[in-house]
C-alpha cells in the first residue's frame, strides 16, 4: 500500500509481492506510471495523488526512475517506447491476477482531478476489459484516420497517455511489445486497436466522452473549471463529464499548469491557496542563504537613487548578498557611482559592468546567472530590472521561503493592469490573457501560482542554475527578447515558475516617455509614475493635513502646510540655477500679456523650464484638496497663469513692495532654509499687520489674492532665498 521506486531488477520482486498485498484491498487498483526524474511535473501529479489517497489506498508503482530516458522526445516527434518496455517488464508478475485492475498512465504532464473509488466504478461501467484514453487529434499517422471504428459521437482516436484495464488483458496487450525504447508507443497500441480481431479479443475500447481520462490536446475549448466547497474539477462541458485524469498532451502544457493551479484542492474560493505552505523554507531555523542579486539597468529609468536605496534597506544580511549591476545607460553612471562610493563596503562584493563593455542584454543577463551557476556557494539568484520598485523589506525572504526553482513576486504598475508576468501564451509564444490573470494582479486571488512567462524580477535556485539549467546560454534565442527566451527554455526543461501575490511586494516604474534632457528629469514624472513622484516630492507630513488637521493659521485667513520634501525643493531650485536665466525684475516683461509687470520679480516662469502643465498638475492633485478644507464651499479650477520662482539677494532683489496679487488665491511655497542658506526675508500681511518671519523649507502659504491681503516681501538681509509662487484661479 506505498510508492516504491524499484530499480529494475527489484522490480519483478516487488510485484511479485504487491500480487500478496493488492489482494488485500478491496479496491484492488494497482498505479503504474512512469518516470525516469522527479521532475516538477512528477512532483505535481505525486500531490495530486497523495490529495486522493492513491499511494495508500491502492498499490502503486514508479517505473523507470534513475533510469536514463532513450524514448526520444516524445514532446516534438515519435517516441516512448521505453513506456512499454517497462510496463511489460512489471506486467509478467502480474499476468495472473484476474480481480487487479491496473491503471498506467504518464506523469510529468497529469494529474488526477478525482479518487481511486470513482476510476473503479467508471471503469466497471464501461464494461470492457482494457479502456484507453481518447481524444480528437490522430497521432502519429494521420493515413490511419478511416481505420478507426466509426462512432456516433465523442473522441474517436486513442491516446496512450492514459490505459486502465484488468492485469492479464493488459499483459496480453504490452507482451506484444518486441519494437525499441525510441519507437512509438502511441502507434504501437494503435495498430492493436484497429485490428478488428484483436480489438475483440482483448475486448478494448476508448473513453470516447471522457469519463476516465481528459486528454487537453484539441479539446482546451471543451472544458472549464467547476469550483465546489472541497475542490475543484474540470468538467468536460460537450459530454458533461467530470474525468477523473487530466492529461495535458501535446501543447496544452501550459493549460494544465493553469488547471493545475486550482485542480484539485490548489486554489479555492472557500479556503484559497491549500499548498503555499507546503516545503517551505523556515529561514528562523537555518543560517542565511548567500544571494547573488542581479540589477540590470537597460534604458534610462527614472528614480534610480531610490532603487538603489530600496535595495541597500532590504531586510537580509548585507555580507550574505553580493551585487552584480549592468549598467547599459551612460546616463545612469554618476547613479551608480554615487551609491558604490557611499556603500562600497556594504556588501558582500559589488561587481558592475558599464556601458563601455557594450554588452547585449542577453550577454548580461547570462553573465549574471553564470556568476552564480560558478559559485557553488551561491543558494540563489535574485534578478531584478531597475524599473522594479520593491516596497517590502522582506522579498528576498519570502521567497527564498516559498522554497520553488523559480519564483518571482507580483509587481505591477500603478493602478493598471501590466504586470510582470502572463497567465497564458498565445500560439505564437506571446502574451494572451488567461481567466485568472486579472484577480491575481488585483489580488481577489491570492496564492502562488504556476505560469508561463515572468520578467522584470524573480529569483532561481542555485542548485537549479546548476543542473537542469547548466546551459549558459539561456536569454539568446532568436527573435526572441531575453526574458522571453529564459522562460522558454525553462518550459521546455520542465522547469515550473511560479508568481506570488501572498504579499505587497512593489511596483512596477514606468520607462516610456522618459525624457532625460533636463537637469533634474525625474521631477517631470508625475504623470507617468505619480506613486514614485509623490513619495519622492511631497512632504511626508503632507496626508496629515487631512487627517490630523496638522496646519497652522499664522495670521487670518493665511494657511500654513507641509506640501514638498527636501528633494523637491532642491532639484526645483536646481533646475532654475541650471536653465540660469532670471528676469532681472524688470518692469517690461515680454514672457507675461501686455509685456508690463507691476510689481516685478527676478525670476523664471515653469513654462520657461518645460515644466508649467507639471506644476498645473501638482496644484490639482496636492493643492486643491487643500484649498477645499480651508476656504470651505470653493471648489478651484487649480488653473494658474503666473507660477515662477523668485529668487531674493540683497545684491540684485531683496524685497518686494506692498501689492495685491492677480489671484483668487495664492501660494507661496519656500524652497530653502532661513538661517542657513539666508537670513530675512518674511512675509507681512498690511490689512492684519501680521509678519511671518519664519518660512520654513517645503512648507506652502496659502491666502487670498486680489482683495483682502495686501502683502510685501520682507528683505533678505544675506545669502539668497528662493520662493515658488502660483496665481490660482487669476
Amino acid at each position: 500500500g506505498s510508492s516504491f521506486n524499484p530499480g529494475r531488477k527489484k522490480l519483478l520482486s516487488a510485484l511479485r509481492l504487491w500480487k500478496f498485498v493488492c489482494l488485500s484491498f478491496s479496491e484492488k487498483l494497482l498505479v503504474l506510471t512512469v518516470a525516469t526524474e522527479e521532475t516538477d511535473g512528477f512532483h505535481r501529479f505525486m500531490q495530486s495523488a497523495r490529495y486522493f489517497n492513491y499511494t495508500v489506498k491502492c498499490c502503486w508503482a514508479v517505473l523507470g526512475m534513475g533510469e536514463a530516458w532513450k524514448g526520444g522526445d516524445v514532446g516534438r516527434s515519435i517516441g516512448g517506447g521505453q513506456k512499454v518496455r517497462l510496463l511489460k517488464e512489471a506486467m509478467e508478475a502480474l499476468a495472473d491476477q484476474e480481480d487487479l485492475v491496473v491503471l498506467s498512465v504518464d506523469s510529468y504532464d497529469l494529474i488526477f482531478a478525482g479518487g481511486p473509488e470513482e476510476i473503479l466504478r467508471k471503469f466497471q461501467q464501461a464494461n470492457h476489459k482494457v479502456l484507453f484514453a481518447a481524444e480528437g487529434l490522430i497521432w502519429p499517422d494521420k493515413r490511419l484516420a478511416d481505420k478507426y471504428p466509426s462512432i456516433r459521437s465523442g473522441k474517436r482516436y486513442l491516446n496512450s497517455g492514459g490505459i486502465i484495464g484488468y492485469a492479464p488483458y493488459i499483459n496480453r496487450v504490452v507482451s506484444q511489445w518486441n519494437l525499441h525504447d525510441n519507437d512509438d508507443d502511441q502507434l504501437f497500441y494503435t495498430k492493436i486497436y484497429l485490428d478488428p480481431l484483436r480489438r475483440e479479443t482483448l475486448n478494448m475500447t476508448l473513453d470516447h466522452k471522457c469519463q476516465i481520462f481528459q486528454n487537453l490536446n484539441g479539446a482546451v475549448d471543451e472544458v472549464l473549471l467547476k469550483f465546489g466547497t472541497d475542490r475543484v474539477r474540470v468538467r468536460n462541458t460537450v459530454y458533461d463529464s467530470l474525468p477523473v485524469v487530466v492529461h495535458g498532451n501535446g501543447n496544452t502544457k501550459m493549460y494544465l499548469n493553469y488547471m493545475a493551479n486550482y485542480v484539485p484542492n490548489t486554489w479555492n474560493y472557500e479556503h484559497g491557496c491549500s499548498h503555499c505552505d507546503d516545503d517551505v523554507v523556515d529561514l528562523s531555523q537555518l543560517k542565511y542563504p548567500n544571494v547573488l542579486v542581479g540589477v540590470f539597468i537597460e534604458q534610462p529609468t527614472p528614480f534610480l537613487p531610490e532603487f538603489f536605496q530600496r535595495l541597500l534597506t532590504l531586510d537580509y544580511p548585507k555580507d550574505k548578498l553580493k551585487v552584480f549591476v549592468h549598467n547599459n545607460e551612460v546616463y545612469h553612471e554618476k547613479h551608480i557611482q554615487k551609491f558604490w562610493e557611499e556603500n562600497r563596503n556594504v556588501f558582500n562584493s559589488f561587481k558592475v559592468v558599464g556601458p563601455e563593455e557594450n554588452l547585449s542584454q542577453g550577454e548580461a543577463r547570462n553573465m549574471g546567472m553564470d556568476l552564480c551557476r560558478k559559485d557553488t556557494t551561491c543558494a540563489y539568484y535574485f534578478s531584478i530590472d531597475s524599473d522594479v520598485m520593491l516596497t517590502n523589506r522582506q522579498t528576498l525572504k519570502l521567497l527564498i521561503e516559498q522554497n520553488r526553482k523559480i519564483i518571482g513576486p507580483l509587481v505591477t504598475r500603478h493602478s493598471k493592469l501590466w504586470s510582470n508576468f502572463w497567465g497564458a501564451l498565445s500560439l505564437d509564444g506571446y502574451y494572451a490573457r488567461s481567466e485568472d490573470y486579472v484577480d491575481i494582479v488585483q489580488k481577489k486571488r491570492v496564492g502562488v501560482w504556476n505560469i508561463p512567462y515572468m520578467a522584470h524580477v524573480y529569483m532561481v535556485k542555485g542548485s537549479t542554475l546548476r543542473n537542469e539549467l547548466k546551459e549558459r546560454n539561456y536569454f539568446v534565442l532568436e527573435k526572441l527578447d531575453p526574458d522571453m527566451s529564459l522562460c522558454r527554455n525553462a518550459r521546455e526543461m520542465g522547469v515550473f515558475m511560479y508568481i506570488t501575490n501572498r504579499h505587497d511586494f512593489g511596483r512596477l516604474i514606468s520607462t516610456a516617455n522618459y525624457n532625460i534632457s533636463h537637469y533634474n528629469n525625474d521631477l517631470w514624472q508625475i504623470y507617468e509614475n505619480p506613486v514614485d513622484w509623490k513619495e519622492k516630492y511631497i512632504h511626508k507630513n503632507y496626508s496629515k493635513i487631512f487627517t490630523e488637521n496638522y496646519m497652522e493659521e499664522p495670521c487670518p485667513d493665511v494657511f500654513w502646510f507641509p506640501v514638498f520634501s527636501e528633494k523637491a525643493c532642491d532639484e526645483i531650485v536646481g533646475e532654475m540655477e541650471h536653465y540660469g536665466t532670471w528676469s532681472g525684475g524688470r518692469h517690461m516683461d515680454k514672457r507675461i500679456a501686455g509685456g508690463y509687470e507691476t510689481v516685478p520679480t527676478d525670476d523664471i516662469h515653469m513654462k520657461q523650464i518645460g515644466f508649467d502643465k507639471e506644476w498645473l498638475h501638482f496644484i490639482r492633485e496636492f493643492i486643491s484638496p487643500v484649498t477645499l478644507k480651508v476656504f470651505s464651499g470653493y471648489y478651484t479650477k487649480g488653473y494658474a497663469v503666473m507660477n515662477f520662482v523668485v529668487k531674493y539677494t540683497p545684491e540684485r532683489q531683496a524685497y518686494l513692495r506692498p501689492h495685491h496679487d492677480s489671484s483668487t488665491f495664492t501660494i507661496n511655497i519656500a524652497l530653502n532654509n532661513k538661517d542657513t542658506d539666508f537670513q530675512g526675508g518674511g512675509c507681512r500681511f498690511h490689512r492684519y499687520n501680521c509678519s511671518i518671519n519664519s518660512p520654513r523649507k517645503g512648507w506652502s502659504f496659502m491666502h487670498p489674492g486680489r482683495l483682502t491681503h495686501l502683502h510685501e516681501g520682507l528683505p533678505t538681509t544675506n545669502g539668497t532665498r528662493y520662493i515658488a509662487v502660483s496665481f490660482i484661479d487669476p
